[in-house]
């Protein structure tokens, strides 16, 4: 059975689209079952679910870590599923952000010469009034020319935002962005990736357990065994837990 999302309404340009997106591994566990979605440009979309409901793996096959069973892959426009890995990987550079947990920053590095380096890794030349715009909204301005070990947990992972979105994406990836944070940090993290969405037009995924964080997107979808089996718009923490609670009791 097909699971049909629409990440919001209306009509805009997609960022990412799946259809019929299939993922089976060696075994034959099937982490994702025909599993169809776009996102928007312009949107934040929160994916949630329990362990093992195949979160992680959408997220992997939609930003072209890997490749699916079978079903088609677009991201802005570009159909990524039949790619083979250099193609991908140059897809990613060009059109995929990520921010993972882990705020990998390379420690010998300043955090200007941190954020720039994906795009020199690619041959591109920084767009100067992008990145300052980006640092002036993230509050690093000031810290261009620091170390990532004189940051604080939270000012690293805003470094690690600007990164991502350094060469204009289609797309961000955000992968538990907030699980090394304390509290505080974790929600200022949050409303920041909320205003570059609403501000700048940027489009946000981020996949967490937390429903505090995903109560922060403008959709969340809740997935168990392969599937997406809710879509709730301006979502709360108070109805993803009771629905995450549900999927418990099944």
């Amino acid at each position: 059975m097909s699971t049909a999302v629409a990440a919001t309404t209306g009509r805009k340009a997609q960022a990412i689209a799946l259809a019929h997106v299939a993922k089976t591994y060696d075994g034959g566990i099937r982490a994702l079952d025909d599993v169809s979605l776009t996102v928007e440009s312009g949107t934040f979309l929160a994916v949630m679910g329990p362990s093992g409901s195949g979160k992680s793996t959408l997220m992997h096959c939609a930003a072209g870590l890997d490749s699916p069973t079978s079903g088609s892959i677009r991201i802005d426009g570009h159909e990524i599923s039949k790619l083979n890995e250099t193609r991908r990987t140059e897809l990613r550079r060009e059109r995929v952000g990520f921010v993972f947990q882990a705020y990998n920053l390379i420690p010998s590095l300043s955090v200007e010469d941190n954020i720039t380096l994906p795009l020199r890794l690619a041959g591109r030349r920084p767009d100067r009034d992008w990145l300052r715009t980006l640092t002036e909204r993230v509050g690093l301005t000031d810290r261009l020319a620091h170390r990532p070990a004189e940051l604080s947990g939270g000012q690293q992972q805003r470094a690690a935002v600007v990164r991502a979105l350094a060469a204009q994406p289609a797309v961000v990836f955000a992968d538990e962005p907030t699980g090394a944070l304390d509290l505080r940090s974790a929600h200022q993290v949050l409303d920041l990736l909320r205003a570059l969405v609403d501000d700048l037009r940027q489009t946000v995924v981020m996949v967490t357990h937390d429903p505090a964080a995903a109560a922060h997107a403008h959709r969340a979808l809740v997935m168990a065994d392969g599937r997406v089996v809710d879509a709730l718009d301006q979502p709360t923490a108070p109805r993803l837990a009771e629905r995450l609670v549900a999927l418990g009791e099944r």
